[in-house]
């Protein structure tokens, strides 16, 4: 049937559109007069109406800090407290990070690693000790990755418990878990068996990014944050597919059969249909470059959504990402069309995750994100602390300020105050922050 689906292709005629390139080859439905395409041309920088925050600081000197240093009161003073000694001035805090909140969310569960009661709300207390001492805070939202791969969440309230026909499914399952009703304890084992056997491709389990109800939810988050904290910016991380292997869910495939309709002939459509009746990838299958289209499209409108709904509460907060740093990678395979979103103006800053010790490696990935950025402002490059020595991670700030980023930020507060800094030695975050910004 596939053969049949591919090389249909090339005979269909598509209302509104024509087909570019080889049939089979990830061919796309080229889009009618009108209709927004896949990589929209390049603007002027000068045409981004950027928040004054992003001049806050001739350099942005930030740190990622995992939730497990929001957990207690003393772990988050600390935090901050040592992070303004090492000469930083933006933290971006992780508080969503797996469907739960570490802050006084309306709309998901609070961790179960949060200690000290309802009273303790560790966002609230990280901005107001930041702000105290000048520092910036960002809320560092994990967008589609929900949960991992080990046992379910404990609240029943948590996304996964609660609605589990909202989350992705992997190719290798699609028909399987077709059969299967989502509420069914089988299909959430199922998932996660597949992501712990996977685990070098898929970090646990995702939602689905074309659900509406997943959108809608996430977007919610978002202004909930927004609205309710004194925040200097909201931080995108998971804000794409775990892979080209997702997702093959029910409703997905027939989100995208409804979605393609308009734009191929009647016929076309009609001969894929009738496929599709014994088969559940015939769409996707068939018409291999829309449907890349078509993920790349859900990932793209909700960044394009929040952002429009912050800027409309909060004009002066940044929106930022987490991107893949090789942005071809991220386009194909992640569904991330994160240079696209700086074209667009859907997003303040880019950061990408250059996690490497390869200097010459790093500098290349910089040098092309500030390609697309155009203005020192809308990118900060992203260093892997943890792959680096201190040597190697003060190179890479070197490097990063002469490609013209707008700052740097380290991944992660937690592993430089920890595995990073044997016993009985100065910080790992004390010495680079030293070297690189108090010194300077």
């Amino acid at each position: 049937m596939r053969a049949a689906a591919v090389a249909l292709i090339g005979s269909l005629a598509v209302a509104g559109c024509s087909m570019v390139g080889a049939p089979g080859s990830g061919s796309v439905l080229e889009p009618s007069p009108g209709e927004a395409s896949a990589r929209p041309p390049a603007r002027s920088a000068t045409e981004f109406n950027l928040p004054r925050a992003l001049y806050r600081f001739p350099e942005v000197r930030g740190v990622w800090v995992v939730r497990s240093t929001l957990t207690t009161e003393a772990r988050v003073r600390s935090m901050v407290l040592a992070a303004h000694e090492a000469g930083f001035n933006t933290l971006i805090l992780q508080v969503r990070g797996r469907g739960d909140a570490f802050y006084d969310s309306r709309l998901e569960p609070r961790s179960e690693s949060v200690q000290g009661g309802p009273a303790f709300d560790p966002l609230a207390l990280a901005i107001d000790e930041a702000h105290a001492r000048g520092m910036a805070v960002h809320a560092w939202v994990n967008t589609h990755l929900v949960w991992g791969s080990g046992d379910a969440p404990e609240s029943p309230a948590h996304l996964v418990n609660e609605h589990p026909d909202w989350l992705a499914v992997p190719r290798a399952l699609g028909r399987e878990l077709r059969a299967v009703d989502p509420f069914d304890p089988a299909f959430r084992e199922a998932l996660s068996r597949y992501a712990s056997d996977n685990s070098g491709s898929v970090e646990g389990l995702y939602s689905s990014p074309s659900h509406p109800a997943v959108q809608e939810h996430v977007y919610d988050v978002w202004m909930d944050l927004a609205e309710r904290y004194a925040l200097d910016g909201i931080h995108f991380d998971y804000i794409r597919f775990p892979s080209q292997a997702y997702d093959y869910s029910a409703g997905a495939l027939e989100r995208f059969r409804r979605w393609v309709r308009p734009r191929m002939s009647r016929g076309g459509w009609q001969e894929l249909d009738e496929a599709y009746a014994d088969d559940p990838y015939a769409f996707a299958d068939g018409l291999p470059g829309p449907w890349d289209d078509y993920r790349r499209s859900q990932i793209t409108q909700l960044v394009e959504r929040i952002y429009g709904g912050i800027k409309t509460r909060k004009p002066e907060m940044v929106v930022s990402a987490a991107v893949f740093a090789d942005s071809d990678d991220a386009y194909e395979n992640r569904f991330q069309d994160w240079r696209g979103w700086l074209d667009r103006g859907i997003i303040d800053v880019a950061v990408p995750m250059v996690y490497t010790a390869e200097n010459e490696r790093f500098r290349g990935h910089v040098q092309a994100a500030a390609a697309s950025a155009g203005l020192r402002e809308r990118l900060w490059a992203g260093i892997g602390a943890y792959v680096n020595t201190v040597d190697g991670t003060l190179a890479k700030i070197d490097i990063a300020r002469g490609e013209g980023a707008g700052g740097v930020i380290l991944f992660s507060y937690d592993w430089a105050v920890t595995e990073g800094t044997p016993d009985g030695t100065a910080s790992y975050l004390d010495r680079v922050g030293r070297e690189a910004f108090i010194r300077r």
